[in-house]
């Protein structure tokens, strides 16, 4: 069975990249084609666009994201398989202009999990076991996608596996993505451990990872990342803005950028609660 590292850019996942080495290790990477948001470095730009094999403008994630793939490879002295799907702004288009939400996910599907499940199904021809960043404490989190699983104990995802006869109409597919393994928590490893490893490596971070302006995180800590990140804020405000229902239910983005900052906040008020996840 092929071994796959599901990477993200954070902390965790890299800890398992480092410590549990696996046949590939593979990150998608989420595009978005606002040049306002244009990622600053241009060699840096055709360096991914090498590795995606796709244009490369900006992504929605923190820019740091870019820097933190690269060092990985370079810490573990092992090639890091960068994929990408339609970029944000297509995936909306693809969808009649209606927005994702926490009712209706399909952002994490199109643009992560199904990016990795169309190469998986173009380079291996075995059964994968794939190794998700779950720490000890989130066994729920586990335990939720290992409730989705098949008979086989495998994940399954629909995916573009070519065009009809005609060439007009996608042909797709359900695969047996995946057999899902959590190493970090079978070994019992938290996230004080992830923390105190990567204190002293020449790896960068992004303050938090997934996407800039992810509507899981709550509205008080998108204020706060609205000072660090205007620009992508404002792709998410303008994206609402211009396309059909909202990103959340309860305010929309424009008025998450005009808060008033009432106290200073710091990187450190807010925690993953706050944060959320995008659920890979």
């Amino acid at each position: 069975m092929t071994t796959i590292n599901s990477l993200s850019g954070g902390k965790t996942s890299s800890y398992i990249a480092v410590h549990y080495p696996a046949d590939y290790d593979i990150f998608s990477l989420v595009r978005i084609e606002d040049n306002n948001c244009k990622f600053p470095d241009k060699k840096i730009r055709q360096q991914v666009e090498d590795k995606i094999q796709a244009p490369f403008i900006a992504t929605a994630e923190d820019d740091m994201i870019i820097y933190t793939m690269l060092d990985l490879e370079q810490y573990t002295g092992r090639e890091i398989t960068w994929v990408s799907g339609p970029s944000f702004d297509q995936v909306i288009k693809n969808a009649s202009g209606y927005l994702p939400n926490k009712i209706k996910r399909f952002c994490t599907t199109e643009m992560k999990t199904k990016p990795i499940a169309e190469w998986r199904y173009k380079n291996i021809k075995e059964d994968v076991e794939m190794r998700f960043g779950y720490r000890a404490n989130e066994k729920q989190r586990a335990k939720r996608m290992m409730e989705k699983v098949n008979v086989n104990g495998m994940t399954e995802v629909k995916i573009v596996v070519g065009k009809t006869k005609t060439k007009t109409q996608n042909k797709w597919k359900t695969i047996e993505y995946c057999k899902p393994s959590f190493p970090l928590i079978t070994s019992n490893i938290y996230k004080d451990h992830i923390e105190k490893y990567w204190q002293d490596k020449e790896v960068r971070f992004a303050y938090m990872n997934n996407c800039v302006g992810c509507w899981w995180r709550s509205p008080l800590l998108l204020s706060h990342i609205n000072t660090k990140q205007p620009k992508k804020m404002e792709w998410f405000a303008k994206t609402e803005e211009n396309n059909k229902g909202t990103f959340r239910s309860d305010v929309n983005y424009r008025d998450i950028i005009k808060y008033k900052k009432q106290i200073k906040l710091f990187d450190n008020d807010f925690n993953e609660c706050d944060s959320g996840y995008c659920g890979i």
